[in-house]
């Protein structure tokens, strides 16, 4: 069962200091903040008191492994809130393996732990790297409207998987999570994920030459008649998305 209230995290501006000017004067009338007092500040942002009607996930991640093997995942998470308490949700998971014929560069001596990951709460983005020649990337955006909701496809799966020489990728909502995954045996693991009080992306590679990227997109848009959810949390923590979650653990 989804929770009502959804959570967004976003890391803007709230001071942290007073504001004066870097030469002393005192602030009155309008003043150019300096660069120097802007890196101080920090807090956040509330979206606003208008209702949700409608809120979707899309997460895509790749991995081009250093002998030629790719995996790649999607998966589409979408609630629609207007018909009452209990939201329409519509989950649309994909998944591939392509192994190749050559065996992967030896690794030896490589370790890397990403466990921690597992107790992160609010908006989480790591990247681990043991090797040479490799490049990661991590992206989230979050768009926030008014207007016409997006229509909902027919439920898939609830989960997806598809292994190939050494290689997995799946797809999963589970309950009170929601989860991306791509792993090559011994050469780390590529991740997004939606849990409680977490929204992350995670990357750990041990080798050389991969390529590997994580998109995690999510949209909300606003019922601007205010006939259903308020949007009453500020965000720095996540998104929370089932009955009686509590702090992240």
């Amino acid at each position: 069962m989804f929770r009502q209230h959804v959570w967004m995290a976003l890391l803007l501006m709230a001071p942290a200091l007073p504001l004066q000017a870097a030469d002393g004067r005192t602030g009155r009338g309008l003043t150019e903040i300096p660069d120097p007092e802007l890196s101080l500040m920090r807090g956040r942002y509330t979206v606003g008191g208008n209702s949700v009607a409608w809120f979707g996930v899309t997460m895509v991640s790749q991995w081009q492994a250093g002998n030629g093997s790719a995996l790649q995942g999607a998966l589409t998470l979408a609630m629609d809130f207007r018909g009452g308490a209990t939201p329409k949700l519509s989950f649309q998971p994909s998944v591939h393996v392509t192994a190749a014929d050559a065996p992967l560069p030896e690794s030896q001596g490589r370790h890397i732990d990403s466990s921690g990951l597992a107790n992160a709460s609010g908006l989480v983005q790591s990247v681990q790297v043991a090797g040479d020649g490799n490049a990661a990337r991590n992206v989230t955006t979050l768009t926030v409207r008014d207007g016409a909701v997006p229509a909902l496809h027919d439920d898939g799966p609830r989960s997806l998987s598809a292994q190939g020489a050494g290689a997995s990728a799946s797809a999963v909502l589970d309950g009170n999570q929601v989860r991306l995954q791509l792993q090559v045996d011994g050469r780390g693991l590529v991740q997004q994920w939606i849990r409680n009080g977490s929204v992350g992306q995670g990357i750990a590679l041990a080798g050389d030459g991969q390529i590997a990227s994580n998109q995690l997109r999510l949209e909300l848009v606003r019922d601007t008649v205010g006939s259903n959810l308020p949007l009453s949390q500020n965000v720095v923590q996540a998104i929370a998305m089932n009955r009686g979650m509590g702090p992240g653990r």
